[in-house]
């Protein structure tokens, strides 16, 4: 009989930080209609969440300039802004980026701190942990609740473990939660990237609840939001849109098989496309946009893209969706080249022959998507299942190791 009235405040805690995450800033008896909860009942949530600095309290003007009346009208509450309580860490394959969060943060990307390894090192897990040990002296962790480290590959999140990372294959024999560890004495979260790439788009663009987000960068990544969650797999892989072979590539990818989109439109995949058509050395990312602006999208783009663009309307026409989001590299090259993609993926869709498809390009919200995360695991964790270890409503007080 105890177990169902602190389940019932498990929920209740969720719903009403969830809610808050959609609003921004609401009072409390705007929460408690909005949840249909009774006002006493919200606010002793309020209260416990005030307490462990979940949640502030800040004072909005007046409309108009006008002064409030009785009570505290001006009184509303947010995720706290005020103090950093999350550590966010994005591992790429030129760099490592790192950034400290509050659970109320812009969905900017801001990264405090930056390194990167040398490509021959001989123990590139050893390297990486003596540069988070340099970064942590420069961060201000005593708040710190959790860490949220950004990982590509195939990854099984409910075992913070590395399957298979093509680009980087060394993070597949460590465990990369406890390096973290090691440093910060903290809850470790690794996320697929293009997962939390997927959900910051969500949390930036609530009404957005069903698309498929496609990363361009040093791979090629997807993941599909549907209903306002990540799509549920029975297996930790998903999304792997750079792995479609393409008939007559013969570019041997990272993963080890020949012929991956990625091959012709990651980074590197485009630079080698543009040093062969233009016969340059060292093609730069400024040369091949100066040269698109100029005189168009070149015949071997074009291909590559509705290449791309044939594996990215496989899943629309699979799992039955309309809107696709473009980030990363594609989206910033001219506008033209994401046009070219949307009408390809256009043709291809089998939802266009009833109704409209979008391809929209948008910018990288990943640390919005790792603050989603951290508050789903470690703020109003759900301990149904037993996935992610329970932890209590009180500040969390670390210090990082300087060893």
């Amino acid at each position: 009989m105890i177990y169902i009235p602190s389940r019932m405040g498990q929920l209740n805690r969720r719903a009403l930080v969830r809610q808050l995450q959609k609003l921004g800033v609401a009072s409390r008896a705007e929460l408690a209609k909005a949840l249909g909860m009774s006002q006493p009942t919200a606010g002793k949530i309020v209260d416990e969440l005030l307490a462990s600095e979940i949640l502030e309290e800040i004072e909005l003007p007046a409309a108009n300039g006008e002064t409030p009346g009785r009570g505290r009208p001006g009184r509303q509450l947010r995720l706290n802004q005020s103090k950093s309580s999350m550590l966010a860490i994005q591992l790429g394959l030129q760099e490592t980026t790192v950034a400290s969060l509050s659970l109320g943060g812009s969905g900017e990307d801001k990264w405090h701190h930056a390194f990167s390894l040398d490509p021959h090192e001989a123990s590139p897990a050893r390297a990486w942990e003596k540069q988070l040990k340099l970064a942590a002296r420069k961060i201000d962790a005593t708040h710190l609740r959790g860490v949220l480290l950004s990982v590509p590959g195939i990854v099984d999140e409910s075992k913070n473990r590395i399957l298979f990372s093509p680009n980087l294959h060394w993070t597949e024999t460590v465990d990369m939660a406890a390096i973290v560890r090691r440093v910060w004495n903290a809850p470790v979260f690794l996320i697929q990237e293009e997962r939390a790439l997927a959900l910051g788009h969500h949390q930036i663009n609530p009404g957005c609840d069903d698309f498929l987000l496609v990363d361009f960068g040093e791979g090629v990544g997807g993941a599909v939001i549907m209903d306002g969650k990540p799509l549920a797999n029975p297996l930790p892989i998903s999304g792997e849109i750079g792995h479609t072979p393409v008939l007559g590539n013969q570019r041997r990818c990272g993963c080890g098989a020949v012929g991956c989109v990625e091959t012709l439109v990651s980074l590197r995949g485009l630079m080698k496309s543009f040093s062969e058509a233009q016969q340059v050395r060292k093609p730069t990312w400024a040369g091949l946009q100066a040269c698109i602006t100029r005189n168009g999208i070149p015949a071997w783009l074009a291909q590559s893209l509705d290449a791309a663009a044939m594996a990215i309307v496989g899943p629309l026409n699979v799992i039955g969706l309309r809107r696709v989001v473009i980030t990363g590299s594609l989206a910033e090259l001219p506008a033209t080249v994401i046009s070219h993609l949307a009408q390809a993926v256009q043709n291809g869709s089998m939802w266009a022959k009833f109704g409209t498809v979008e391809c929209v390009a948008a910018p990288r919200h990943r640390t919005a998507g790792l603050v989603a995360v951290g508050i789903d695991r470690l703020i109003v964790p759900d301990t149904k299942s037993g996935e992610f270890a329970p932890l209590e409503i009180s500040k969390r007080i670390t210090t990082p190791s300087r060893t």
